[in-house]
């Protein structure tokens, strides 16, 4: 290697000067009406003298400081008690929530879907879940989300009370769940209700988009800003909902926060989050606009024999009560293009990025603002279909593979306790009955089949392998692609 390259910063900026179309994170697409105004003057001018370490008077210290204040207008602009500006992105957000939940108790209720740092939560925390299953569609192997009676089921059926419920809404594909309706469930066994709502930043800013959780009830709402609401990439926020939980809760966020958040806070994501804020709040119209630009790619896919909307297939599960408009989810299967190969062709040949691919579907994601070129996306899945398409496209349909998704195995020690063992790295024929010091899941669906401190059973053995060797199958966290090795607890 040489010395005096810069390899990954060359790159970036080739990378950044091609002609691109960007239905993908984060949502301020780079161009449009998708980049605020005020963020792309912030950074155009003076960059480097924007660039302060923390604790100054006049940006961050003392009462009353411009960044508290920038904290308590966003507060404002959620209807939230207090929100904690995250650098670190929502996956931070995830591991405060868990670390703070943990000074309530030890058991908690979560969606079996959660994402992985959440997971990564419950290692550091101790805390120790319980879970409600989400509805799957088996034929395009997506995990949407979880309803009220779902959730009431569960919580009846708990012999260990638990300290909170955390469910996540909206899903990767734009399903809403009844946040209202499970949150009267949640608030009737007196427990607060926690909602990753990751890729909901902008909910509530316009009667185009669905509710903010916090209006119909949430406690507390993990939000990713940077996906879709016009932040930087890795700036999240934490909000506090106003309500009979806040008083307990606010301290125990706040510990937890500053036992996550770097000391050298980035200057540059903070200011992002401000603009952020100040864009959602005067940016009706823009989102809006967004929407019918997604609608007009709707309308597109509607009218392509080879395409359809995953969204269309919503109204056949019970737990989704509507969808955000700037997700569009792609279902392929007829183009004889399997999804993550279609992404990836796309990606290279004709600058189109898709946020997510299954194997039979993509997803669009459109910023707040954002309205990219739909007639381009069109023709380069067109492109893909006569280039790559086939006549019979394998598939994993998990009604197709021969064998149902396997019940979690039996819990045997805390997600923290077992990554923290001593681990051993075993054959997948010798894995049955050992405990797993991993979380591993098969997408499709994305649930976590295995968390750590579960026993690995023969039926998830068998699911797994299954997954992992049908066509664009794989098993997030493997050892191995194949899934062919298990890292498991020592003795």
């Amino acid at each position: 290697m040489n010395q005096g390259q810069t390899p990954y910063a060359d790159a970036l900026n080739a990378f950044s000067g091609r002609d691109l179309v960007r239905v993908i994170v984060p949502g301020h697409g780079a161009e449009g009406g998708g980049v605020p105004e005020r963020l792309e003057h912030f950074i155009a001018s003076k960059p480097f003298h924007k660039d302060f370490t923390p604790l100054l008077t006049g940006l961050d210290k003392g009462d009353g400081n411009p960044l508290d204040q920038a904290k308590e207008l966003a507060a404002q602009a959620w209807k939230a008690r207090r929100v904690w500006f995250l650098t670190n992105g929502a996956s931070q957000g995830n591991r405060i929530t868990a670390i703070a939940l943990r000074g309530l108790g030890e058991h908690l209720l979560a969606q079996r879907s959660t994402h992985s740092s959440f997971v990564d939560g419950l290692v550091l925390s101790g805390l120790t879940p319980e879970f409600v299953l989400p509805n799957l569609d088996l034929k395009r192997g997506i995990a949407h989300g979880v309803s009220a009676a779902a959730v009431e089921e569960r919580l009846a059926e708990l012999t260990e009370p638990p300290v909170a419920v955390y469910i996540i809404s909206p899903s990767y594909f734009g399903a809403v769940a009844d946040v209202e309706g499970i949150a009267t469930v949640v608030h009737s066994y007196g427990l607060p209700l926690i909602v990753d709502a990751a890729w909901g930043a902008h909910f509530g800013f316009s009667s185009s988009v669905p509710e903010n959780p916090i209006n119909l009830g949430a406690d507390l709402v993990i939000s990713s800003t940077h996906k879709l609401g016009g932040s930087l990439t890795q700036s999240a926020m934490l909000h506090l909902a106003e309500g009979p939980f806040a008083d307990e809760l606010e301290p125990l966020i706040d510990r937890a926060f500053g036992l996550t958040q770097s000391t050298s806070e980035n200057t540059w994501l903070l200011a992002s989050l401000d603009i952020a804020r100040h864009f959602l709040v005067t940016g009706e119209e823009r989102i809006a606009a967004s929407v019918q630009s997604a609608d007009s790619l709707r309308q597109l896919v509607r009218e392509n024999p080879y395409l359809d909307l995953v969204e269309d297939s919503f109204a056949e599960f019970l737990d989704i009560l509507t969808h955000d408009p700037l997700h569009v989810a792609i279902d392929v299967s007829a183009t004889g293009v399997s999804g993550h190969e279609l992404k990836e062709y796309v990606a290279n040949e004709h600058g189109v990025y898709f946020e997510a691919s299954t194997h039979n579907s993509v997803v669009a994601l459109l910023g707040a603002g954002a309205m990219p070129d739909a007639s381009r996306i069109m023709e380069s899945i067109d492109q893909a279909r006569k280039v790559l398409g086939h006549s019979s496209l394998a598939t994993t349909d998990l009604t197709e593979l021969g064998i149902p998704i396997p019940a979690a195995g039996q819990r045997r020690m805390s997600p923290r306790e077992a990554f923290l063992r001593d681990h051993d790295l075993v054959p997948a024929s010798e894995a049955a009955g050992r405990i797993s010091a991993d979380t591993l899941a098969a997408y499709p669906p994305g649930i976590p089949n295995l968390l750590p401190g579960e026993e690995i059973t023969q039926e998830t053995v068998d699911f797994l392998s299954a997954v992992a060797a049908s066509p664009g199958g794989f098993i997030r966290g493997a050892v191995d692609r194949s899934s062919s090795h298990y890292r498991v607890v020592k003795g």
